[in-house]
């Protein structure tokens, strides 16, 4: 049987090789056949969640909710260090230098990342704007909506933490944060369907002893991580009833 394997689209573009060599070392390590597809958008790859095209998943905080409680998924690892914040973003010379500074009518671009664009809009509540008094422009990616700001077709932007710091030092220097999240608690993590439970713990040791090889390190340094952790069920189940808060 093929293992299906997919990464949330929230990772940034020029990271789409690493998941792939990434996918080539599980199934060397495994002896496993585990085919990568990679989805350009987060509604491709919900569908393809729906029809059970998914048995392992390194899933944002928000389709964990999903995948977990409804599908039958297991979170197993997670990746070391600080947790998935997002900031907003403005035009280094734009009029605005706080959230409050914004008014009605300011133009949002945005991904169709809901985790970040959850938080975001959340963080978008002290200049009082909301869906009836902002303008919303979708971009495919977080180049396309930095590349907004700076081209002034938008006020505003929402990007994860990790997709700003991966911007040129040239593009950063001419962007101003606004604000960045402070959740603490929210995280990327792997999930395995319900076909790959009597793997987990073979899976699970294979993902957090990764670092402790040259191999290893150099394909998550690429990935931008440190290392790969065990994850307690009880954190999962508090991640998502954050994620279910925030969302009611």
């Amino acid at each position: 049987m093929t293992i299906n394997f997919t990464v949330s689209p929230s990772f940034p573009t020029e990271r789409i090789s690493d998941w792939y060599i990434f996918n080539t070392w599980l199934q060397r390590n495994l002896s496993l056949p585990i085919h990568l597809e990679l989805y350009d958008s987060f509604g491709a790859q919900r569908a393809a969640i729906a029809d059970g095209k998914v048995d392992f998943i390194y899933a944002n905080p928000f389709d964990a909710s999903l995948l977990v409680r409804d599908k039958g998924f297991r979170a197993i690892a997670r990746p070391d260090g600080r947790p998935d914040e997002m900031v907003i973003v403005s035009a280094a010379d734009g009029p605005a230098g706080a959230i409050r500074d914004l008014q009605a009518g300011t133009r949002l671009a945005c991904s169709d990342d809901p985790c970040v664009n959850t938080v975001g809009r959340i963080l978008l509540e002290p200049a009082n704007l909301d869906a009836t008094n902002i303008v919303e422009q979708r971009r495919e990616t977080y180049i396309q909506v930095a590349r907004a700001l700076l081209r002034g077709e938008a006020d505003v932007g929402f990007l994860p933490v990790d997709a700003f710091e991966a911007l040129s030092g040239i593009v950063r220097r001419d962007l101003r944060v606004l604000v960045t999240s402070e959740m603490y608690v929210i995280h990327h993590v792997f999930l395995i369907g319900p076909a790959l439970h009597q793997k987990a713990d073979e899976i699970t040791h294979l993902l957090v002893s990764m670092h402790e090889t040259d191999k290893g390190r150099g394909i998550l340094e690429a990935l931008g991580a440190r290392r790969w952790q065990t994850v307690q069920q009880e954190d999962v189940e508090f991640m998502i009833d954050i994620i279910s808060t925030l969302t009611q």
